[in-house]
């Protein structure tokens, strides 16, 4: 489980390295970084819509996303086909996953956008920023 005050000091000591860089390759990695950046808000608000679960899709989870919205479907048709408990079961434990997506949802685009810096660390220093992490006193 992602910790925040851990998921935020990795997002300062990422900042710290790149502030670090020369002034052509910082230009260079903020040009690359500003398309991939995830916007925690926009999580949060896809969020909301439980039925589809666009939220995971936002973030490139594909997998997740198309097992929730399965899963959510699962329970409607079980509803309607007469399984009122597992249906509803299955809709109300899906509800439950995502009000705690959602109140982690901070968290949990803070996590992705650092694991996009750090990769575009990597591109554009050619070092892996854990590297760089682990050398400094």
């Amino acid at each position: 489980m992602l910790q925040k005050a851990l998921v935020e000091e990795q997002e300062e000591l990422i900042r710290q390295q790149v502030r670090s860089l020369s002034e052509e390759q910082r230009q260079k990695f903020y040009h690359l970084l500003e398309p991939r950046m995830k916007d925690p808000d926009t999580y949060a608000t896809l969020n909301y819509i439980f039925i589809a679960g666009l939220h995971h899709f936002y973030l490139g989870h594909w997998v997740l996303g198309l097992i929730n919205i399965g899963i959510f479907w699962a329970g409607v048709i079980l509803l309607y086909q007469g399984a009122v408990l597992i249906g509803a079961g299955l809709i109300v434990g899906i509800t439950i996953y995502e009000l705690y997506e959602l109140v982690r949802s901070q968290t949990l685009v803070k996590h992705y956008n650092n694991q996009i810096m750090s990769k575009l660390y990597h591109e554009v220093v050619g070092t892996p920023i854990h590297k760089v992490l682990e050398s400094k006193p």
